[in-house]
């Protein structure tokens, strides 16, 4: 089923890598479910421009996330407009496009990246959601109520040849959302993880040969289960990862995310 258009009203919510793509289609998602949302990006215009189409239901918020300083910055902003958070989504990231454009084509092997790029890979796509994590979590604990969403990829792309180091750097926020998961069960405080469930269709994919983008997952399909994981329908939902295009519209939403779902991280009911 399609969301509730006031499912989140009142709800306040931090986007990260909002200006395109996966993070802009689930800020769209949250803002038409009735959140304010701060989005956050380091390409100003592009969430500027985001914010101009949306209305006030959109602040941009332009921030380096793997900058603790920039961070704290995002959170004192929504702290100092609302008063809360409520749901923070962590999708900002640093794909393979900053290492070779031809990727896809011409596979980066392991020992031809050099230390200082694998340090800014996890820093941006592993130590970047544990800094947003590590400083809204005390607010949401305190309040009772909280929602930690991170978009990480498929699993077999954490582990595949030619995929070094986004891979393995994904595969590291993974396991962060897993163990934070456990140590916020009982406080009202769930995390999980979203994934598209294949290749997206965004800027992160090549235009390279052999890449047919047709084939390649909408960003859209993001929007109904983050919409869904930011609600009260998922209280206790926790330690779950959600597979965004196997979500079925015409199903209760219930439904549709316990179809499309499985454990967190690396369990035999994985499938992607």
């Amino acid at each position: 089923m399609t969301p509730d258009a006031s499912a989140l009203t009142a709800r306040i919510a931090i986007v990260t890598g909002a200006g395109r793509g996966l993070g802009r289609a689930m800020s769209i998602a949250l803002a038409n479910a009735g959140a304010s949302v701060i989005a956050v990006d380091r390409d100003k215009e592009m969430v500027d421009d985001l914010a101009n189409k949306m209305g006030g239901q959109i602040i941009p918020a332009a921030a380096d996330i793997s900058i603790q300083a920039d961070v704290e910055g995002v959170v004192n902003l929504c702290l100092a407009r609302f008063g809360r958070v409520d749901i923070a989504v962590s999708n900002a990231g640093m794909g393979l496009l900053s290492i070779r454009k031809t990727y896809h084509s011409d596979p980066i092997r392991f020992w031809e990246v050099e230390p200082e790029t694998l340090r800014q890979f996890l820093d941006v796509n592993t130590v970047g959601f544990f800094i947003l994590a590590r400083l809204v979590t005390p607010l949401m604990v305190e309040q009772g109520w909280g929602r930690i969403v991170s978009v990480t990829t498929s699993l077999s792309t954490m582990i595949r040849s030619g995929m070094f180091p986004y891979g393995p750097s994904k595969a590291g926020n993974e396991a962060i959302a897993s163990a934070m998961a456990g140590d916020l069960r009982g406080t009202g405080v769930t995390v999980n993880v979203l994934v598209p469930g294949g290749a997206a269709n965004t800027s992160f994919v090549p235009e390279d040969k052999g890449i047919d983008r047709s084939k390649l997952v909408p960003p859209e399909v993001m929007g109904p289960p983050v919409v869904w994981l930011a609600s009260r329908e998922s209280d206790g939902v926790t330690a779950k990862r959600f597979i965004a295009k196997d979500w079925d519209s015409t199903l209760p939403a219930n439904e549709a995310a316990r179809r499309c779902s499985a454990p967190i991280a690396w369990s035999k009911d994985n499938q992607e």
